[in-house]
């Protein structure tokens, strides 16, 4: 299953319509935050994708959880924006959050900085910024191996 990782379009709706339709293989599409109406406007483009989306610190008024914990795969995922983990100052907290919640994999964004790190048993991972035309997409296999990847448009 190929799980598309999005992230802090901050107004740039086109390059972020531009990756989803890259990724036509793509079952499920997370966005981290910042650009929660950015992600309304590639809603063609999602309607056979299960969507889970998050807000960010830039998305005001939204209604949207901050995090999200959801099963995919067999995988535990900790989905968050990560402004309220204090990500610009370290990943110390997020990481001991998505523990503490049992999470296999951890994603966020807020730093527009790419990152896919393996830390005390947990995938960490970071799409950098749509904006920047950063992205990620996550591999799980059918024996349940995983592959995390940065990717640039």
């Amino acid at each position: 299953m190929r799980i598309l990782v999005l992230s802090d379009s901050h107004g740039d709706s086109f390059t972020l319509s531009r990756i989803i339709r890259n990724h036509p293989t793509a079952e499920v599409v997370i966005f981290l935050g910042d650009g929660e109406s950015d992600i309304h406007r590639c809603g063609i483009h999602l309607i056979d994708k299960h969507v889970i989306k998050v807000r960010g610190n830039c998305d005001f008024y939204s209604e949207l959880e901050e995090n999200v914990t959801q099963v995919i795969e067999g995988k535990k995922f900790f989905i968050t924006h990560g402004f309220l983990e204090n990500v610009k100052f370290g990943i110390d907290n997020l990481i001991y959050k998505g523990q503490s919640l049992g999470a296999d994999i951890i994603l966020y964004g807020h730093t527009h900085i790419p990152v896919s790190k393996y830390i005390d048993g947990v995938y960490v991972f970071n799409p950098g910024s749509v904006r920047d035309g950063n992205y990620g997409f996550i591999d799980i296999t059918p024996k349940g191996e995983v592959m995390c990847v940065n990717a640039h448009i």
